[in-house]
């Protein structure tokens, strides 16, 4: 089975009920209660269905319950697999072209109606909704959450790296998934708040209700007096040729697999998008011990976190920018990516394309806000507020700032004359901000003693190393006045390592000078450790430019903060620029000799539900002069299983190519959201 049992960060998972189940009448095995499409990808099965227009394979997308593209026909009824948990002898089929009703015609059964009531309900239970929920509780509220995951945490469960931001507001330094843990550890300390996991809200009704299916077999009415939406984001699709092939999804899809599931999903992977998401992506498949070709952005810069950028370089990941996705190839999977250049108006230059051979293509251009539930709420004139994702894209130290901020706007809905303090949002605003100026990097003069080597010269909110340090000897430059100043050293280093190993980015060493010659490094490392004292490893500097091999000294483990500090003997001219040990040889990201496609763009899918492709679009565009959204539902855009979440961020591109105005395109009209209720579960039959 494509498992993965040994990772630097996360412990595994294996101690799970195993369970035996069937797939197409095949006996397989998996753990109970993980997400049905994540046990058939460990069994090596990554196509889930065929689709009715070209009977193209499907396989998953967003793995997040937001697409349709993992349904499959689980015990005779057509669901979403990546929400679906796997349960003892479960009958799962592959969807071949539209599924079937189910007959029913067994008498009705013993029902009832389940119906709560709470003050405040709050939808979603990431980072945003959590702390929401928290300051609700403190103000005696009586709280519902719900979340459609088995834990808390949203996002964070995904993130074995160190967060950014500061360590007293947001728990900078500390993991994603351990801040996961301390935020659920919290919330359930209150008993105030009834906490709902596993369970999807299916509908919000005028008379101040929503649906909720609870645990995929009962259905609940909870009547609130006001509503938090914090429903985190979905991940954003794009055009090009190829783009519907089984292997090309989400980097959180990706990230769901690889480090909540511990399921190794690819061998081989390109990355599109250099944001945050994108590049933590593809260090997050470096730890899992999957290779990775590259990351191709359209744009001039890196958009996200440039420590971010420098570390993947230094591990043997290029960044290709200026570049974008010309095509996807494979026979009836995805086996094959070409990208290319593209001029000053984003126009490709095929002469400049490069083929490579993966297995799996991670989508990363960003994310759409989940907010449908906060604008029904407000149409109905509920008491509402958003939250997280749900209300801006941004990190998720800014969502906690963020959640606390809603809930205490909440409490000044329903009355409560409470003030909320102004350092919240201006901490937010901080937390939030993109990256700022770039600084070049003094050189620094080695002495006998350990120091200090700061690789972090962008503008970005970030401070844990001034925070550890227990000599005060690492401080902020004073040009902003605040945690978005790069760091210095400046006074005694003690050679704790503590700076090195708290850095989110790992972009700090400790160095000093031996003799003439010679000079010791201290890096951080994050990865299964295959080195040994005395071994020679090649280093690498800030650029990710091979500098020289350098003679491992001592290697030190630190099992509570799961990193290991390695000693390393080299040259004096290089000790001060070492910044890290690559970890993936360069021929892995070497593209063929030859770049292999075809390419005509107007075959690029933009209704995958449907299989609608750009052409189709233009062409009916253009024939009726179509100016509404709506009309386009004629060739059934946007009236896939869906509900529109996917194709309708694309249709912009596509009015343009066309030559109309975005701005004079009235938008659709948003189809209700939804996922698979059995009709006797709405009545709760037993």
């Amino acid at each position: 089975m494509n498992r993965i049992k040994n990772h630097p960060i996360l412990d595994s998972n294996e101690r799970r009920k195993k369970v035996k189940f069937y797939f197409d009448d095949k006996e397989l095995f998996g753990f109970e209660n993980e997400m049905v499409s994540s046990a058939l990808i460990a069994n090596g099965i990554k196509e889930f269905s065929i689709h009715q227009k070209n009977d193209m394979p499907q396989g998953i997308f967003c793995a997040n319950g937001q697409c349709s593209k993992c349904t499959l026909i689980i015990d005779g009824i057509a669901q979403k697999s990546c929400i679906t948990p796997l349960k003892e002898n479960m009958r799962i089929k592959t969807l071949t072209k539209l599924p079937k009703l189910p007959p029913d015609d067994e008498a009705l059964g013993n029902h009832k109606k389940r119906e709560l009531k709470c003050e405040i309900l709050v939808v979603g239970g990431g980072p945003s909704g959590l702390n929401a929920a928290i300051e609700l509780a403190k103000l005696n509220y009586s709280v519902i959450l719900i979340d459609d995951k088995e834990q808390l945490g949203g996002k964070l469960v995904l993130q074995t790296h160190k967060f950014f931001g500061s360590i007293k507001d947001c728990y900078a330094g500390t993991r994603g998934i351990d801040i996961a843990k301390k935020l659920e550890n919290e919330i359930r300390k209150y008993d105030n708040i009834k906490i709902f996991t596993n369970s999807s809200i299916v509908g919000i009704f005028k008379d101040q209700k929503v649906g909720v299916f609870q645990e995929n077999k009962n259905y609940l009415i909870i009547s609130f007096d006001g509503v938090v939406v914090s429903a985190g984001a979905r991940e954003k699709s794009l055009v090009f040729p190829g783009n519907h092939l089984s292997g090309v999804y989400g980097a959180g899809a990706f990230q769901t697999l690889v480090n909540r599931d511990l399921i190794h999903s690819s061998d081989k992977i390109l990355v599109v998008g250099s944001g945050n998401v994108g590049l933590i992506a593809a260090y997050h498949a470096l730890q899992a011990g999957i290779k990775v070709a590259g990351i191709c952005d359209i744009l001039n810069d890196v958009s996200g976190y440039k420590v971010h950028a420098d570390k993947i370089k230094r591990m043997g990941v290029p960044i290709y920018l200026n570049h974008t996705v010309l095509v996807a190839n494979g026979n009836e999977k995805l086996e094959k990516v070409t990208i290319t250049k593209v001029d000053n108006k984003f126009r490709p230059i095929l002469k400049t394309a490069k083929t490579f051979e993966v297995d799996t293509l991670l989508i990363a251009v960003g994310l759409n806000p989940v907010d449908e539930f906060y604008n029904m709420a407000k149409n109905f004139n509920f008491k509402v507020v958003k939250a997280g994702d749900a209300k801006e894209i941004a990190e998720a130290s800014s969502a906690m700032f963020g959640g606390k901020i809603a809930g205490l706007e909440m409490a000044k809905k329903l009355g409560n004359e409470i003030k909320i303090d102004e350092n919240y949002f201006k901490k937010a605003d901080i937390l939030k901000s993109p990256p700022g100026k770039n600084y070049s990097i003094k050189e620094t003069e080695l002495t006998d003693k350990y120091q200090p080597i700061i690789y972090c010269d962008q503008e970005i909110p970030c401070n844990p190393c001034v925070s550890v340090c227990p000599n005060d000897a690492i401080k902020l430059e004073n040009n902003l006045g605040n945690i978005l100043d790069i760091p210095k050293f400046d006074g005694e280093c003690s050679g704790c390592t503590l700076c090195v190993t708290i850095c989110p980015g790992l972009a700090i060493t400790l160095a000093k000078k031996i003799d003439k010659k010679h000079a010791e490094v201290i890096l951080p490392f994050e990865f299964i450790m295959n080195y040994s004292v005395g071994e020679k490893i090649p280093l690498i500097d800030i650029d990710g430019k091979y500098l020289e091999y350098g003679e491992i000294k001592n290697i030190r483990q630190l099992k509570k903060k799961k990193i290991h500090l390695i000693t390393v003997i080299t040259s004096l001219k290089n000790g001060n620029k070492i910044a890290g040990v690559r970890v993936q040889d360069e021929n892995v990201t070497k593209p063929l000799p030859k770049a292999e496609y075809d390419y005509i763009p107007e075959d690029a899918i933009v209704c995958q539900c449907e299989m609608v492709t750009v052409k189709e679009i233009l062409n009916y565009i253009k024939k009726h002069k179509v100016r509404d959204i709506n009309q386009l539902k004629n060739i059934r855009v946007g009236m896939g299983a869906c509900g529109g979440k996917t194709c309708n961020s694309l249709l912009s591109r596509i009015f343009k190519m066309a030559g109309v105005d975005w701005n004079d395109v009235k938008r659709g009209t948003d189809r209700p959201l939804n996922m698979e209720v059995p009709m006797g579960a709405i009545i709760n039959e037993e």
